[in-house]
């Protein structure tokens, strides 16, 4: 499809540099496309009411890491800045990254890392990474010289929240980011992003869903980078989707499976929880345990195979994630919520509002 498709006009303004307080308290567009209205402004809050008793929520437990690391090449005397994105890892050394600028590392040159202006002498005996593989848009493969708990301490102890550049474009990061930019229920390391859908959910609020009857299930999808990557190419068939690993247990694949039969609906909770499921589907619906990469891109023309509902914030023009929410509810119709939402004054992007999604048949 044309990517032109999926451009529309934003104001700078609808972009939102904080969440809302308490976390709750943020909006919500529901968007029905059989109803004769299918528009409802409504609130987070209203998410028990919108549900049915059975229906099953999927969650995405992933923990944003710290993984803008900012180092120096060395050459003779001289050296270089260089920022890297650390976006999948590979194995217990090795990670995929984005690096700027890219084009002037050469493979099998060792990038060094530290906090403070140390001489070069002083940066041998810190955290460094070779160059071990060059790949497209300034992707590259990093071996770092420690591995394991060790690289997953230095990375904590040297890294930076990757708070998406349309917000840290426009003020610094500080530390009431580092709660705000993780979910109530983070707990497995890995995401370079947050699942941002489940940025507005509270204890209240999942206290209450429970009371509906409505059971929440996790899932691990390790956000990357390359999710929020734009598309530049002109044609959807030429984009290329970086893979992020992700888990369903069998215990979650049993307890969505259970709740399906009891004529349940499954709500995920974010396009990436929705991704991971829809990787674990089988022709039938049926969700299999699952545990492995996914690339897994949606366009209009998809047929969603386990989920119902999606709850999601409003995404940017022309991106996977918009693609996405309009193969969901179709094309026409999303571009009307999206125009909707801009007139309303509701907030977009990572920290901004929400809305709720029924799957057109």
């Amino acid at each position: 499809m044309d990517v032109g498709l999926f451009d529309f006009d934003l104001p700078e303004d609808r972009i939102a540099l904080r969440p809302a307080s308490p976390r709750d308290a943020a909006r919500l567009l529901v968007v029905r496309p059989d109803a004769a209205e299918p528009f409802a402004d409504r609130g987070i809050r209203d998410l028990p009411s919108l549900l049915e008793p059975g229906d099953a929520l999927v969650l995405n437990d992933t923990r944003v890491i710290p993984s803008r690391l900012r180092g120096r090449r060395y050459r003779g005397e001289d050296f270089a800045r260089v920022e890297i994105m650390l976006h999948k890892r590979e194995s217990e050394d090795r990670w995929l990254a984005f690096a700027r600028p890219a084009k002037k590392l050469s493979l099998g040159e060792t990038v060094s890392f530290d906090t403070d202006g140390a001489s070069n002498a002083c940066e041998l005996a810190r955290l460094q990474a070779e160059v071990v593989a060059k790949g497209e848009g300034g992707e590259v493969g990093l071996r770092f010289s420690l591995t394991g708990a060790y690289l997953d301490e230095a990375i904590e102890r040297l890294g930076e929240l990757p708070l998406p550049p349309y917000i840290a474009g426009k003020r610094p990061t500080d530390s009431a980011d580092t709660t705000d930019y993780q979910t109530q229920f983070a707990r497995s390391d890995g995401a370079v992003a947050a699942p941002t859908a489940g940025l507005h959910f509270t204890p209240e609020l999942l206290a209450a869903l429970k009371a509906r009857g409505v059971s929440s299930h996790f899932v691990t999808l390790h956000v990357g980078a390359g999710t929020f990557l734009p598309v530049k190419t002109d044609d959807t068939d030429d984009h290329r989707m970086h893979a992020e690993w992700g888990t369903v247990s069998p215990e979650t694949a049993a307890a969505l499976n259970a709740a399906r039969a009891k004529g349940g609906r499954i709500v995920c909770i974010g396009t990436t929880a929705l991704r991971l499921i829809e990787s674990a589907a089988e022709e039938d619906g049926t969700i299999r345990p699952f545990t492995g990469d996914t690339a897994i891109f949606i366009t209009p023309g998809y047929r969603f195979r386990a989920v119902d509902l999606l709850m999601t914030n409003f995404h940017l023009p022309r991106s996977t994630l918009f693609m996405l929410v309009s193969a969901f509810c179709g094309l026409d119709l999303m571009k009307r919520a999206y125009a909707h939402a801009i007139a309303a004054h509701y907030r977009f992007y990572s920290y901004g509002d929400g809305s709720l999604l029924f799957r057109a048949e």
